[in-house]
């Protein structure tokens, strides 16, 4: 194997660190940091609880940036001191030392890298992700389940908040639907590659003839709405329906009928939701998740004029888009990008930081 050229390496990324901080631009992160926490030190802050929360997760996302952004390019300078320090070393464990810390400087910039790519309108927003069986039964509620704990599991190995905002179990297995929101820094931009139709195929576990079986699994990912969104609703266009939450099984979770179902009766979207104590409160953030469906559709049919302006009649890549094979072999592939993995396990225990990094790149340039 062939000496690794540790200066050429470290000048490669320094140079896309440079490029990154370009992007981000960071002077213009330092002035929103200050403003924002000139916002957050007013003293009557907190009398409008929901302008105060914005305003300290605003500022607190900006600092995370600045601070991420800082802490690489004091990584990078440190770089070639430690490989001036472990050359000293007799025993050659520095150098080893060194190594990691370079490689891992290298992910770390290589997952910035990726960020920079997020510029869309509603990138930087929260997440609502909705996960739905469909062909398969109770295969398919099964698999949907899975599909929920692998981004659940994603979501926890990067810290991510979750919120799980409606979840419909099926009768024999699995879930027939679930809504969750994930609260993070650029958590729409990073996981809206992951909307499409999921498919799998193995051996199932209630076939006890043990057949092969496919089925599928829905994933739709919209940006949370703003304020400054405008996304008006007509209350008369919205049917309610209030019914009593339930558990796997059938099991009360409450013991009153609080759980709210909204219809919009214009476009069929249904949304629903039953994690809040009170009738009230389930009625407002389904109309929140409501306002986002709405919003991302606005934002489609508007892409669509585009597509057609542009004479682009090559589909909706998200309909069919990744394929998780468990029988006879191992293998998860993303049809988009021709990524795949043959360690499935890793993927549906929530490792797909290489999927959605692909997808990513691959929107891009498409």
């Amino acid at each position: 194997m062939a000496a690794r050229e540790y200066q050429l390496e470290i000048n490669e990324i320094d140079a896309t660190l440079v490029s990154i901080e370009k992007v981000l631009d960071l002077p213009k992160l330092r002035k929103q940091a200050a403003e924002l926490e000139e916002e957050a030190g007013v003293p009557n802050l907190w009398d409008d609880p929901e302008s105060a929360q914005k305003i300290t997760s605003r500022l607190s996302r900006v600092q995370s940036e600045i601070a991420k952004l800082s802490g690489l390019r004091q990584r990078v300078e440190d770089l070639p001191i430690l490989f001036e320090l472990a050359a000293s070393e007799p025993d050659g464990s520095g150098v080893q030392d060194a190594e990691k810390e370079l490689d891992a400087v290298k992910k770390s910039i290589g997952e910035l890298e990726v960020q920079t790519l997020l510029n869309g309108e509603y990138d930087d927003r929260d997440a609502l992700i909705t996960i739905r069986s469909e062909a398969g039964g109770v295969e398919a509620a099964d698999w949907a389940e899975m599909i929920m704990r692998m981004y659940l599991r994603y979501c926890e190995r990067h810290n991510f908040k979750v919120d799980v905002l409606e979840t419909s179990y099926a009768e024999e297995a699995g879930i027939k639907s679930t809504t969750f929101r994930v609260s993070a820094a650029y958590a729409y931009g990073t996981l809206s590659v992951e909307q499409g139709t999921h498919r799998l195929v193995r051996i199932s576990p209630f076939d006890s003839q043990s057949r092969r079986h496919t089925s599928f699994a829905g994933v739709e990912v919209v940006p949370v709405v703003d304020q400054s969104d405008h996304v008006e609703i007509d209350e008369k266009e919205v049917r309610v329906d209030v019914y009593r939450s339930s558990g796997p099984g059938g099991q009360g979770v409450n013991t009153t009928d609080s759980a709210v179902r909204l219809t919009h009766i214009p476009t069929g979207i249904v949304v629903s939701c039953q994690n809040e104590r009170s009738q009230i409160q389930n009625k407002a953030t389904a109309m929140a998740v409501l306002q986002s469906k709405l919003l991302e559709r606005r934002r489609q049919e508007e892409q669509a004029k585009i597509n057609a302006l542009k004479g682009d009649n090559s589909g909706s890549w998200g309909n069919q888009m990744r394929s998780y094979v468990l029988a006879p072999y191992q293998m998860v592939k993303d049809l988009r990008t021709d990524y795949e993995t043959g360690n499935t396990s890793a993927v549906l225990n929530g490792e797909i930081d290489e999927f959605i990094e692909a997808g990513i790149r691959w929107r891009r340039s498409s």
